[in-house]
């Protein structure tokens, strides 16, 4: 019986079909589809072997029924236990604790509330009025502010003043914003890493919000660097599909966004170049994991982790 692969998808038309026809075009007994999901019983089968999923951050019902997935021994790609509690404040400190290098970080208090909480009573714990010209000594001028918990270069400001920083955090509303200190780049990469170890580190424009094709953007030595703290952080975080952003600055490459679990895989955005390593690389990851199971940890061990990093 052939083994099958679900793909939990939304708006994206190009990396979706070429992936199901990349897998099927194979016949190595792993069968890829879209999964149908709605109404199912929390005793019922999963008959997926394997469940990519692009979408759950934005359709909650899908990130339960990925859980529940999981509990049935079945590969998740990405694992829905760790994304559903990973944030950028988590991130930082990771890497810090990884031994790669990142921003300077500070999480910030909510700017607004759901309604019921009464500021006087419900945020007895929190340390307000922030300290605005302290905060930006420390992570310097110009900084990011940004969604602690987006993606997509949503919700992200470059800030030049402390009045610009309070200005922007003053529009925030309920969502939990992080500063960070700004790297002045000198080369920009993002790099798409697969099943933890397949890294592709490409030439990336933020401003144009292009790639660019160039082979020897990189030294061997920046490449290989980029490399191995692509896999330590992917391997930290257990993702199997997931983009990474460093910003080189003096020899030195800052991970300033790693935590993207729907990685941006469009033939426009990617060009064909990098659109077909990414069909190619998500089609030998599913069958591989369809075939050779490796079942989703429900849990993170942490602790070994940082041992391991010292």
């Amino acid at each position: 019986m052939s083994k099958r692969v679900g793909l939990v998808v939304g708006r994206e038309w190009s990396w979706p079909p070429a992936f199901i026809e990349e897998v099927n075009r194979r016949d190595q007994g792993v069968i890829a589809e879209y999964a149908r999901l709605g109404g199912d019983h929390h005793d019922g089968p999963v008959p997926w072997d394997v469940l990519i999923d692009r979408i759950s951050h934005e359709v909650p019902m899908y990130r339960s029924y990925l859980k529940k997935a999981v509990l049935e021994g079945k590969t998740v790609i990405n694992n829905p236990f760790m994304w559903s509690a990973d944030d950028k404040f988590f991130g930082a400190a990771l890497a810090a604790k990884l031994g790669v290098a990142s921003p300077k970080t500070v999480l910030l208090p909510n700017k607004d509330y759901v309604p019921g909480i009464v500021p006087t009573e419900s945020l007895r714990n929190l340390k307000f009025p922030l300290d605005w010209d302290e905060l930006a000594r420390y992570v310097g001028m110009p900084c990011i502010l940004k969604d602690a918990h987006g993606g997509g270069w949503k919700e992200v400001y470059v800030c030049h003043s402390v009045q610009e920083l309070v200005d922007n955090y003053n529009h925030s509303g309920l969502l939990t914003m992080i500063v960070q200190e700004f790297i002045e780049w000198d080369q920009f990469v993002r790099c798409l890493c697969l099943g933890q170890e397949e890294v592709l580190p490409m030439h990336y424009d933020p401003k144009g919000r292009k790639y660019i094709v160039d082979d020897d953007y990189l030294t061997p030595a920046m490449r290989a660097r980029i490399i191995t703290d692509c896999r330590t952080l992917c391997s930290a975080l257990g993702y199997d599909m997931n983009s990474l952003e460093f910003a080189v600055k003096d020899g030195v490459p800052y991970a300033i966004d790693f935590m993207n679990c729907a990685p941006d895989m469009d033939l426009y955005s990617l060009t064909p170049t990098y659109f077909d390593w990414v069909v190619k690389g998500m089609a030998d990851l599913a069958i591989r994991l369809a075939l050779h199971p490796r079942r989703t940890a429900v849990e993170a061990k942490w602790s070994a982790l940082f041992t391991a990093a010292r």
